[in-house]
């Protein structure tokens, strides 16, 4: 741990540790649109700028680390200058809500009391269609901090997404699947990644398209345990309060053991929850050869008896139990025990080996 000041308070943080991090837990909450704590620092918003002693301009928390002795302001010129560029920032920024996602920037701009003093003229970019049915891209929303970009690189290890039109063409600039193919022919796992670090919802569920702003934020998170597999990915399921239907399905950074992360399956695979053809009550074979709808009781009592006599007339080697990838460890551990203990039979197999 080292010394530093921090708005002439003297405060300790680990060395190394970034400015925006240290600050925040010594309760100064420093803003950011381009910082994510799962990727490497960027600065490219320089949102979260804090004035160094010493240093010849304001520098961005997100981007320094603490050293020893190091003095920082975040009052002073550094509340306006974040003002401004949030308002360099709304001057192109066309489309505020194009899913339904929440909008740091607008947050932001609200915080601050700051207004686009004009738009652009040329602040329109090309409009990206995709004929992927999950995610669709509004350029208009963007406010190109690479977050996306960055995070197919550094989490996804792939090459999924890039910028496109910078330099001398800045004015053209906009996020694209890489060589401007559709997101089918890239790299991408259609995972939804970039989708939850877009901090304006530039990136959006494209079943959710023109949903009204702050639909997201009013909706209820119910936690559970996705079921695709048995990694055990923690997920927030985001009901509709009134209709109490699953409306999309996210996740936390601080959630174990995914950290926030999901694949295709547990971000978009939950309309089967709501599909008439599922199951919602058990099921038993009558003597006409039909299935009927029959209590828990009575389901238990029969596949028991079911068990018993088949054991009893052929041994117990006659029965084997199959379990599902879709369980978790401890689910599948008491399958294999209630096959060896109760059903006397080692024929435990998975469906996942298979």
């Amino acid at each position: 741990m080292v010394e530093f000041t921090l708005d002439g308070q003297a405060v300790s943080a680990p060395e190394g540790e970034l400015l925006v991090h240290a600050l925040a837990r010594h309760g100064t909450f420093v803003p950011t649109l381009c910082h994510d704590a799962k990727l490497d620092p960027y600065g490219g918003c320089r949102v979260c700028v804090v004035e160094l002693e010493g240093a010849p301009r304001p520098v961005p928390a997100c981007a320094t680390r603490v050293t020893a002795g190091m003095s920082i302001s975040t009052n002073g010129r550094a509340g306006e200058l974040r003002r401004t560029l949030t308002e360099m920032l709304l001057v192109e920024h066309l489309n505020a809500n194009p899913g339904g996602r929440p909008n740091e920037l607008v947050s932001l701009a609200q915080e601050l009391g700051a207004e686009a003093p004009f738009v652009l003229p040329d602040a329109k970019r090309e409009p990206y269609d995709d004929r992927n049915k999950l995610m669709g891209y509004d350029p208009d929303a963007c406010i190109l901090c690479a977050r996306c970009v960055r995070y197919t690189q550094e989490v996804m290890m792939c090459s999924a997404l890039s910028l496109e039109g910078r330099g001398a063409e800045g004015a053209e600039a906009r996020i694209v699947p890489t060589w401007d193919r559709s997101w089918l022919d890239t790299e991408c796992e259609l995972c939804g990644g970039c989708l939850s670090v877009c901090p304006t919802g530039a990136i959006y569920e494209k079943f959710l398209e023109g949903a009204p702003a702050g639909q997201e934020q009013g909706l209820e998170k119910v936690k559970s345990t996705c079921t695709f597999c048995g990694v055990g990915c923690q997920i927030d399921l985001n009901v509709e309060p009134e209709t109490k239907r699953i409306a999309k399905v996210t996740s936390d950074p601080s959630y174990v053991s995914n950290e926030g992360d999901l694949c295709v399956k547990g971000r978009f695979a939950f309309n089967f929850v709501h599909h008439p053809d599922r199951l919602t009550e058990p099921l038993v074979r009558g003597e006409d050869g039909e299935l009927h709808p029959t209590d828990w009781d009575t389901a238990l009592r029969l596949a028991a008896e079911g068990l018993r006599r088949v054991m009893h007339e052929h041994g117990t080697q006659s029965v084997g139990v199959l379990s599902s990838a879709r369980l978790t460890n401890e689910e599948n551990f008491l399958i294999q025990k209630l096959a060896r203990t109760a059903l006397r039979t080692n024929s435990v197999h998975s469906c996942e080996a298979t």
